[in-house]
């Protein structure tokens, strides 16, 4: 059988892929290795007998172009969060809003930061930044030269390009909550010194440019439904989409050899986009905590109701000295003693995602993400146990009540907590080392003259279209994109 482009990997991004390739025209065929698409964008039942489909893996939208869901004309709602986050500060905290400008500076003074005007001036030059580059990611690869010039500021190119993060936010912020604030969006699935390497920089870059305003939306109805959405535009274009197909060998010449049903079987095609991983070595650093609540716990503080906190992204013992503390401390082989970490309540912006009377009866759910947790860590079970235990008691710190005083429990008596290391992602998702980003994050631009889109390989007939591509990580679907733009051109 021959089709014009064969897709390896029924990933978010190979859906995208897909859908603009069968939308020009071109016969697609994707194959998927699971029995469902998305690969991590998925919804699902994570708790037996609770109705509640949860983001299991990815969680939240930031770097989906507006353009991408036009273009392809997809049938998904993604809602805005007015709180950005909220930091639990002794028996206070620090409260972003992000349609109040009073609530926010009554905040930072409740907090005792006088950082506000820094904290304004700086997300100002971010606004500007992400405005700038993110229109950009949908283009060839710009020169480092040419992005320099469409960025067109020296002080935010040194800053964001060429300084280690941690530096500028040391130099730029006074208190050691702010800095933290700021800085974990360059730790986010990523294990790296912010004072010394640039790959926290990239990191950073990537979570604060987001369809140009960085701002993190809610998928409705999970982040199953974003894969969903785009599935049904790659269908209706005509692209085949097979699951429960693994691709077993690419041959450069276009061959593609894979299994179903216990069959073996061959295709070959014009082109064929690789959306998956990489088989060499990665590292991932991340816990991630699924849990379902009967209600929200109480907070210390008595002038933010807990809705409100955690709407947006409630930030767990991360000021800039308990996340230097807890790389040290990971970098040594060791569980953090204080992990820190970041929550939030997908059902408090969208409830679809809970069944009837799960909804009526007033139960939340909570994801959480935890940093500086590398994959070197969990080499035993016992690791994984002691990590979530930690991290449990370190977000029991900042409440009024444990953590686990608020647990939903299964019909079966089992609380309804979840974690996944990032061992658990290679073994349950063939993610090597458990890299949410398929492996380190690259500054988007070309550094040599030969991967005009960021999607080329040593073989013409062969290109990336997953996370593994430049401009890639994330749910962005730009791989995709751009793969389907280079192999079109």
């Amino acid at each position: 059988m021959r089709y014009d482009v064969v897709i390896a990997g029924g990933g978010h991004n190979g859906l995208v892929a897909a859908a603009y390739l069968a939308r020009a025209g071109r016969r697609v065929l994707v194959l998927e290795r699971l029995d469902h698409i998305g690969g991590l964008a998925i919804s699902a039942k994570a708790f037996p007998g609770v109705d509640a489909r949860l983001s299991r893996y990815s969680y939240l939208v930031s770097l989906l172009p507006t353009k991408i869901v036009k273009d392809l004309g997809l049938s998904l709602e993604l809602r805005r969060r007015r709180v950005a986050s909220y930091t639990p500060a002794g028996d206070t905290g620090l409260l972003i809003d992000n349609e109040d400008p009073a609530r926010t500076a009554a905040s930072f003074t409740r907090a005792g930061s006088s950082d506000l005007d820094a904290w304004n001036d700086f997300h100002a030059t971010l606004s500007r930044l992400a405005a700038r580059v993110a229109p950009t990611l949908l283009e060839p690869l710009p020169s480092r030269t040419a992005l320099r010039k469409t960025i067109d500021d020296d002080t935010a190119w040194h800053d964001l390009f060429e300084r280690p993060i941690g530096q500028v936010i040391d130099d730029r912020f006074g208190s050691d909550l702010i800095r933290g604030i700021v800085l974990t969006d360059a730790l986010t699935g990523t294990f790296a010194n912010p004072h010394e390497d640039l790959l926290a920089n990239r990191c950073f870059l990537y979570h604060v440019i987001g369809n140009g305003s960085g701002e993190w939306t809610v998928p409705v109805g999970g982040m199953g439904a974003v894969s969903d959405a785009i599935a049904e535009a790659a269908r209706a274009a005509g692209a085949k989409i097979m699951t429960g197909c693994e691709v077993l060998h690419i041959d450069p010449n276009g061959e593609v050899t894979y299994t179903e049903n216990g069959s073996q079987h061959v295709v070959t095609a014009d082109r064929v986009l690789v959306n998956m991983p990489p088989k060499a070595h990665q590292e991932g650093s991340q816990l991630k905590l699924n849990m379902v609540l009967s209600r929200l716990p109480r907070l210390k503080d008595p002038h933010v109701d807990p809705r409100t906190a955690f709407t947006g992204t409630f930030r767990v013992n991360e000021s800039a000295s308990q996340l230097s503390t807890a790389f040290d401390q990971a970098s040594r082989g060791l569980i953090p003693d204080l992990p820190p970490s970041e929550i939030y309540c997908h059902s408090l912006t969208d409830d679809s995602i809970f069944g009837p009377s799960l909804r009526e009866s007033g139960a939340q759910t909570l994801t959480l993400f935890g940093l500086c947790m590398p994959a070197r860590l969990f080499t035993t079970p016992e690791a994984k146990d002691l990590a979530v235990t930690r991290t449990l008691a370190s977000i029991n710190t900042v409440l009024a009540e444990p953590i686990e005083n608020c647990l939903l429990t299964t019909p079966d008596g089992q609380p309804c907590l979840e974690a996944k290391t990032p061992l658990d992602l290679e073994r349950d998702v063939a993610l090597p080392g458990g890299h949410i980003f398929h492996g380190d994050l690259s500054w988007p631009y070309a550094e040599d003259d030969h991967d005009p889109w960021g999607v080329e390989t040593a073989h013409p007939r062969i290109l990336r279209c997953g996370a593994s591509a430049r401009r890639g990580g994330g749910v962005s679907g730009i791989p995709g994109h751009n793969a389907a733009m280079a192999a079109l051109g």
